[in-house]
């Protein structure tokens, strides 16, 4: 695509959101760049939204748009779930911050055991933290401290794998495997395997383009990890809304310790992690029940709001039936939109798996990062703001993601959205 198209609509963009620029130009004299979350920026400036309802946004300029992006996964419930905010609502005017245990705490742990069938439970803030405290088990628990992780990854701001280790990164020693390349990776797997801590891997790679594992490569190098006495750790942060106990569970593998976080906190700040008794009794500070306990602290971490929410979303709103139906939905909907893609000549395909999906500037889907990453950044970007410019608001990466909250007349719209858009594109092509 021609660039100067690009230009023209980055400029049209801005006509259209003086708001937006302002309070982006103000902002940035206090926060560098204008926010504190990098992925939110694109140019010439991200919009301020100032109110959510359902399943929509309204930004500063007045603007509605159709919430397709539910905040990379976490806002899976919508922006008005009443069942959520109530029961925070309530637990807030008995307690708002203790130093102590409260009951529900462990309400909130044994409902994901039983849910995701875990032995054990421990809360975090978020998933990078979950992240980073399931790889310390894993290392003290083989007194190993190598890594092998994929490329394309992403567990969190410091455990960022996109095209390589990261400059930022943890100071891990890791090993970089090739996502859904089984034999390549199983040959790591054997060079290393004396050496290996742990196996890190998402079922789905969701900074990466939202591209699945093939089931054969999960199953396949946990098989490989636990042989070489690896821990095989499943980052679930977002793919746990998927089917009834997870993604992994989909794709027919287990992990010895899985993270989670996004949707289950209801909206606010949460990240746990959970799996086996062994691994996790490592935490046990019981009197007398082990010589050497893991510290693992954190304010926030079992703060009454996030628990209250977990506890509200795991038994009142996203419980398993729930969560199997959406799967389902979330299926129907990337099926629409690669047909949509498909009237057009112009090289658009969507990846995912379940309510979570992709839009590639790709003729044919991508199976790895390198292909995601493969592709027309200039018609990324238009696809992008034309969605914007017809109130349909998703990643400007391209990820989309199905909420609860949003209605069959929604997602139509946005299907005729993306359909315009593309129809305009190539006219102007």
């Amino acid at each position: 695509m021609d660039v100067a198209l690009l230009d023209r609509a980055r400029q049209q963009f801005a006509d259209r959101n003086p708001g937006s620029r302002r309070y982006f130009e103000e902002a940035s004299k206090v926060l560098p760049g204008g926010h504190t979350r990098t992925v939110l920026n694109h140019p010439p400036f991200p919009v301020t939204f100032v109110s959510g309802e359902g399943a929509t946004l309204t930004d500063v300029d007045g603007r509605t748009y159709i919430d397709l992006l539910g905040d990379y996964t976490a806002g899976l419930l919508g922006h008005s779930e009443h069942r959520v905010i109530d029961a925070v609502t309530a637990a807030l005017r008995t307690n708002v911050s203790v130093g102590g245990v409260h009951p529900t705490e462990a309400e909130l742990a044994r409902l994901m055991c039983d849910r995701f069938g875990l032995d054990r439970v421990r809360f975090t803030n978020s998933g990078t933290e979950a992240n980073l405290m399931a790889i310390t088990t894993a290392t003290q628990f083989t007194g190993r401290s190598k890594l092998l992780v994929m490329l394309g990854g992403y567990h969190g701001g410091v455990l960022y794998f996109a095209s390589g280790p990261a400059p930022w990164n943890a100071p891990y020693d890791v090993v970089l495997a090739p996502f859904n390349d089984l034999d390549r990776t199983l040959a790591l797997i054997e060079q290393h395997g004396s050496e290996l801590a742990a196996v890190v891997m998402e079922p789905m790679l969701g900074s990466g383009g939202c591209v699945p594992a093939r089931p054969d490569y999960v199953q396949g190098v946990f098989a490989a990890a636990r042989a070489a006495g690896a821990v095989c750790v499943a980052d679930e942060v977002m793919t746990s809304r998927h089917g009834r106990q997870g993604m992994l569970h989909l794709l027919g593998a287990e992990a010895d310790i899985t993270t989670y976080g996004k949707y289950i906190g209801g909206g606010f700040s949460f990240g746990a992690f959970g799996g086996r008794a062994e691994l996790l009794d490592q935490y046990d500070t019981t009197p007398g029940a082990r010589t050497s306990v893991i510290s693992h602290a954190g304010t926030f971490n079992n703060n009454i709001a996030t628990m209250t929410a977990g506890v509200a979303v795991l038994r009142d709103v996203y419980t398993a039936d729930v969560a199997e139906a959406h799967l389902a939905r979330g299926e129907e909907f990337r099926g629409q939109l690669a047909a949509v893609c498909a009237r057009h000549e112009l090289p658009m395909s969507v990846s995912g798996f379940g309510s979570m999906m992709s839009l590639h500037a790709t003729a044919t889907v991508p199976t790895n990062v390198r292909e995601a990453f493969d592709r027309d950044h200039v018609l990324q970007e238009l696809v992008y703001l034309g969605l914007l410019e017809r109130g349909v608001y998703t990643a400007f990466r391209g990820m989309v993601n199905v909420g609860l909250a949003h209605t069959d007349d929604q997602l139509a719209t946005a299907l005729d959205a993306l359909d315009d858009t593309l129809t305009e594109l190539a006219r102007l092509a």
